[in-house]
């Protein structure tokens, strides 16, 4: 392709991820920070992640930032490859201490006590590993801010 140009491809497949995974993640740390969406809240989210997962506060703290920060800053495009690669951790730590010992698929039935495998959480990392590597594209505020 000449210098100069683009393809419609390039131009918006990394949006088309962002926007999901973004407001996914946004929901998702607004639960565990805000008690939104019929989550528990900040202080309840400490004690789960302490006493049911044995996850310290500070890492649980980590994990609420690159969350709700995380799903904003990929959302807007801003600081994408850094929220992104917040994001893989949060569902590397995900996958390995709650989803992997339920398998690979989605507990579809919603079956009483049989979690969830671990499909979601890598479809998840899939979208922000290419984030990541790629970038936030065209449409993002990292081109604006950092030029």
């Amino acid at each position: 392709m000449a210098k100069g140009s683009f393809d419609a491809t390039e131009l918006i497949a990394p949006l088309m991820l962002r926007i999901p995974l973004g407001l996914i993640f946004m929901a998702h740390g607004s639960q565990k920070l805000l008690g939104l969406f019929g989550g528990q809240g900040l202080t309840s989210t400490f004690r789960t992640f302490e006493e049911k997962m044995g996850i310290p506060p500070i890492f649980t703290l980590l994990a609420i930032i690159a969350e709700f920060g995380g799903g904003f800053g990929i959302l807007t495009g801003f600081m994408t490859r850094l929220s992104a690669a917040g994001i893989s951790a949060v569902m590397l730590v995900s996958i390995y201490k709650i989803h992997w010992a339920n398998g690979f698929f989605l507990n579809m039935t919603c079956s009483a006590g049989h979690g969830h495998g671990i499909e979601y959480n890598v479809a998840l990392l899939g979208m922000a590993l290419f984030l990541v590597i790629a970038g936030g594209g065209r449409w993002c505020l990292d081109r604006l801010v950092f030029r």
